[in-house]
């Protein structure tokens, strides 16, 4: 942003302006420098003090000139045709009381032309060109007798005078052409560049979102080994007191041991019970979108979400509407959304509080699940980055669940989560499945080669258990 603004700066008419000006000082007081040198110190007598006066009086307006200049201001700037007629006033004093056609000071003359074509449009310049030719033209009325040096020198330096006002009237048109082609480049360039770096921002930002997805998946499919492995060991021996429990039940036993046995064998059936679903939950991702029902996929994520340690002393009430429409989707994704939400809320909650999922169908032909609790809400700090990966407020947190939340529901369902209701009462996150969803087959088979390549680099995918990523 600064570089444009010093683009905008250097196209400004002012700054080209002031500029002009500050050369302009510079070569006003070189010519009265070089002045002083010729009356004072190169033997010129004659009129002497007349011609100091008049230089003096120009140094006066330098001064002027210079002040203004130094403030960032123009001297005079409205009345350019009035510094012309001054300039040739001068200038012609100077010549008058010298040597005339031949006195040096005659040079001043182009000086001033170069400063006002650089300065000023090419009328004016042609405007000044006339106030000196009419000011030179009047020194030679003043000679009673001409001769053919005074018109020579006349004629000569007329034509030098056009020539120089036409040359430099040519060559200022050429740099402010060019420096407001460059001008306009740079301003070109500065767009580019900063249209490059939202760019890269951008690939920056989608890598990140990539990185943190690729992680998501390797913990899950990581976590999925390691469940199906715990379940395999404990299984096995869970399987041998099994059966000698059902051994010991076959042989004549008194009424309290055959109860204690009865109640071995129960609880050894509930431990197997915990274990299949475990097992379940972690088999790898089925990604073939399929015929859903919304109410099984939340109960499935109930179901596994009852084993969570802060489950204990919260009630969950459900509220599904009736005859709501089955959903063509991939189940195992859309279970791994229901189950962070629901564990975020009991993260958020304390004994005693009720969370709540309710399910409708929309207006719009969507799906809408709701799911409230009673926590204590969301920092407003916090609620911008909100769904930005890596960003959590826990100290075990990964930042990673309602960043993989979101996604999954945007890209694989098309539809929203939102985060609809955040205060000191409670959250309330709501997420829209559209119904009327379908999958080009375009997007089928890409979808297929991106699920081929995450079984070959990193498994397979499973369930999603992390908490909420606040």
């Amino acid at each position: 942003m600064s570089n444009l603004i010093k683009t905008n700066r250097s196209t400004d008419p002012l700054q080209w302006e002031l500029a002009a000006e500050s050369i302009t000082v510079r070569i006003r007081w070189f010519g009265l420098c070089v002045g002083y040198i010729l009356v004072n110190f190169v033997g010129r007598a004659t009129n002497q003090p007349y011609l100091n006066s008049i230089l003096t009086l120009g140094a006066v307006y330098a001064l002027l000139d210079s002040w203004w200049s130094v403030r960032g201001r123009v001297f005079l700037k409205e009345w350019p045709l009035l510094i012309s007629g001054m300039e040739a006033v001068f200038i012609s004093l100077l010549c008058y009381f010298d040597d005339g056609l031949y006195s040096p000071f005659r040079f001043y003359y182009f000086l001033s032309v170069l400063v006002c074509a650089m300065r000023h449009s090419a009328w004016i310049t042609y405007s000044t060109l006339s106030l000196h030719a009419i000011g030179y033209t009047v020194l030679v009325l003043n000679y009673a007798s001409l001769t053919r040096d005074h018109l020579s020198s006349f004629v000569l330096t007329q034509v030098f005078l056009i020539w120089v006002t036409w040359a430099s009237t040519e060559l200022a048109n050429l740099v402010k052409t060019a420096t407001k082609r460059l001008s306009e480049l740079n301003l070109e360039l500065q767009k580019n560049q900063a249209t490059l770096e939202e760019r890269i921002g951008e690939r920056t930002q989608e890598l990140q979102e990539s990185q943190a997805l690729l992680v998501q998946q390797e913990k899950q499919a990581a976590f999925g080994l390691l469940a199906a492995g715990i379940a395999h060991e404990v299984g096995n021996p869970l399987a041998a007191i099994s059966s000698l429990v059902q051994l010991l039940n076959r042989q004549e036993l008194d009424e309290e041991t055959r109860e204690k046995l009865l109640l071995m064998d129960d609880q050894l059936r509930r431990i197997q019970r915990t274990l299949r679903e475990l097992v379940d939950f972690s088999r790898p991702a089925n990604l073939e979108r399929q015929k859903c029902d919304v109410h099984e996929m939340i109960n499935a994520a109930l179901n596994i979400a009852k084993y969570y340690k802060r489950r204990k002393g919260k009630l969950i009430e459900t509220h599904y509407a009736k005859n709501l429409p089955h959903l063509m989707t991939i189940r195992d994704q859309l279970i791994q959304v229901f189950l962070n939400l629901i564990l975020n809320a009991l993260e958020a909650t304390e004994e005693g509080t009720t969370f709540s999922i309710t399910t409708d169908l929309t207006e719009q032909q969507e799906i809408r699940i709701i799911f409230q609790d009673e926590g204590h809400g969301i920092d407003p700090e916090n609620l911008e980055k909100l769904f930005k990966p890596y960003f959590t407020t826990k100290e075990t947190g990964t930042g990673l669940g309602l960043f993989v939340c979101q996604n999954i529901i945007s890209e694989t369902c098309h539809g929203r989560l939102e985060l609809t209701e955040s205060n000191q009462a409670g959250t309330c996150f709501t997420v829209y499945l559209p119904l009327n969803m379908k999958s080009t087959n375009a997007e089928q088979a890409n979808s297929l080669e991106e699920s081929a390549a995450t079984d070959d680099n990193i498994g397979s995918q499973s369930q999603s258990v992390s908490s909420r990523s606040l």
